[in-house]
């Protein structure tokens, strides 16, 4: 009862995965598609659990038949329910329970899927897709490894699903993203149709990526210790699945901070989970040093197949499905046969402890046949989607978004769209965030041509409080300030300039982007070309002011310490005609009647 009780828990944590695989998804990709992958992401477990209850459950665990390739499906689930609860299942457990694990399990094969196609495929045959990884590729590979099947009698170890799930996934993502074809503008192509330009095309919330990651990895306690009998078993499973994904990505962050001068964010977030898909076969045959050698192949070779499948290849895997999946998937089967320690629970035997070849020939023979029959099943899927229903969402509903195309969604962000009354509670910023940058780097001022020659001429005022014309008319001169800020700093920038006593001022929401001292941004090794961000553009012309105190006050409002707080150009103005009145120079620049 307690090791049944204990197998429940880890099948609700490889659920709560689900979660962890839609933020991945959703953060790496664009936002006007968010809704579009949460909705698929709640929607292939959905309908996996339909039709792996109607037919998969027994096709997968059924009594054994032709030969070891395939269960003898029934529908005991829904005519013998009584007796179906209480019948035997996998090991120990009982089929209620075997039911629910291998369908969180099924699930995750075909949720691994969406990534790598995400931003560009019809909801239609997502949908269909799914259905059949669901109810025929997943159930009859994972019979074979198992369920009682041909590779389970020969001695084949995936003891989490490596290959079984994590590498079907991922050569389903594969062919998937090779038969779609990439998003729109992804790649440049001269009139040859050759490949000439890579874009980066970043995700738009790597902080809710990163949360799905830690869920992931949260899950994945579940997901590899579910199966263990004992204490000792699942203690030794925590550790390795704990060693080989931090492992991974320690090597991956060395490995993009000597490749790309910085340490990358996302393909670190990739690593772990590469980490974690490369332990999954032998979480129980590896040991401490084992788990760690899977951990630093998992950290290289995740960077390596998400780069040259981008920039060589050019197949558009917008989460690094590919890499993460069926790279360490393949690499962690075969590493059981190369890694497994004698002395670990599973008491197998590894190459490179005891010169064993039997187990290493079998992890081959296992990951090879299940690839290919896994690929020859989703090649003839997609292409029958394709010259159905069709595979690919339009050019027209791909640039909209699928939110809105595909599901009427306008944004899954409604109400969280940015204005310059969102940083500000009663005339107060709400948060002033602080940097080292010196303020002549945050706040670069330009003059066009220098306003160090500007003369300013000194104003009286009459008796009644009336701004008067300068004593001096001829000396005046104007100065046209035009600052490019921030959205966060704009309130605190206008009540700088109020308390100085400028009262008019032009402002305009603008888009830019510009690149700090040349140096090149990289988004998961490709460099990036432009970024826009919403900016204000303030606009306005003095002459009795001191332009250096709107500087000087300007710059003091704008800066945090960040490179980009903003920039100040100051233009010589000839004239200022105020068209209601007619009147010209300092006159038109007063308000007062």
């Amino acid at each position: 009862m307690t090791v049944e009780f204990w197998f429940l828990i880890g099948a609700a944590l490889v659920f709560w995965m689900q979660a962890g695989f839609a933020m991945v998804e959703a953060g790496f990709t664009r936002a006007k598609n968010a809704g579009n992958i949460i909705m698929k992401n709640l929607m292939d477990f959905c309908i996996g659990t339909v039709v792996f209850a109607l037919l998969g459950y027994t096709i997968m665990m059924g009594e054994d038949t032709l030969f070891g390739l395939i269960g003898i499906p029934n529908m005991d689930l829904f005519t013998h329910f009584k007796a179906f609860i209480a019948s035997p299942g996998n090991g120990d457990f009982t089929a209620a329970s075997t039911f629910v694990f291998n369908l969180v399990f099924c699930a995750t094969t075909a949720t691994i899927v969406s990534g790598a196609m995400a931003e560009r495929t019809k909801f239609s045959a997502y949908c269909i897709y799914s259905g059949v990884i669901s109810l025929f590729i997943y159930p009859i590979e994972a019979h074979w490894i198992w369920g009682g099947g041909w590779l389970s009698q020969l001695g084949f170890h995936d003891y989490a699903g490596s290959c079984a799930i994590h590498m079907v996934g991922g050569i389903a993502a594969l062919v998937g993203a090779a038969i779609l074809g990439p998003r729109l503008g992804k790649y440049e192509r001269d009139e040859n149709g050759r490949v000439i330009k890579v874009n980066a095309f970043p995700g738009h919330n790597i902080v809710i990526g990163a949360l799905g990651v830690f869920i992931l990895w949260l899950g994945w306690y579940g997901f590899n210790g579910a199966a263990a009998t004992t204490p000792s078993e699942l203690a030794s499973i925590f550790l390795t699945t704990t060693i080989a994904p931090a492992v991974a990505t320690c090597v991956t962050m060395a490995f993009t901070w000597i490749k790309n001068g910085k340490p990358d964010v996302s393909m670190c977030l990739n690593a772990s989970l590469a980490g974690l898909v490369g332990v999954t076969a032998g979480c129980d045959a590896f040991d401490a040093i084992g788990a760690s050698v899977v951990g630093v192949v998992s950290g290289i070779l995740v960077v390596v197949v998400v780069e040259a499948l981008d920039m060589k290849l050019h197949i558009d895997d917008p989460v690094g499905a590919v890499g993460v999946h069926m790279a360490n998937g393949i690499w962690g089967t075969i590493a059981v046969g190369l890694l497994a320690n004698p002395d670990a629970p599973a008491g197998l035997s590894g190459l490179l402890y005891t010169g064993d070849f039997r187990q290493l020939g079998l992890q081959v023979l296992g990951f090879g046949s299940v690839g290919i029959y896994a690929a020859i099943m989703m090649v003839i899927t997609f292409v029958i989607i394709k010259k159905t229903i069709g595979l690919r969402a339009t050019a027209e509903e791909e640039i909209m978004g699928l939110d809105i195309t595909e599901h009427g969604l306008p944004s899954a962000y409604a109400g969280f769209a940015a204005t310059s009354e969102d940083y500000s509670v009663y005339g107060e910023d709400v948060a002033v965030v602080a940097g080292d940058i010196p303020v002549a780097e945050a706040v670069e001022v330009k003059s066009v041509p220098s306003f160090n020659n500007t003369v300013i001429a000194r104003s009286t005022t009459n008796v009644s409080g009336d701004v008067a014309i300068p004593q001096n008319q001829e000396a005046v001169t104007f100065t046209k300030i035009e600052i490019i800020c921030k959205e966060a700093r704009f309130e605190k920038l206008k009540r700088a300039m109020a308390q100085l006593g400028i009262t008019g001022m032009t402002v305009t929401h603008v888009m830019g982007y510009g690149s700090q001292k040349g140096k090149p941004e990289y988004y998961r090794g490709v460099l990036v070309d432009t970024n826009l961000l919403p900016k204000i553009q303030v606009e306005m012309v003095v002459s009795a002011i001191p332009v250096r105190d709107v500087i000087e006050a300007a710059k003091k409002a704008l800066y945090t310490g960040h490179i980009g707080d903003g920039k100040i150009f100051v233009y010589n103005v000839d004239n200022v005609v105020k068209v209601r009145t007619g009147e010209e120079g300092y006159a038109a620049l007063q308000d007062i009647e």
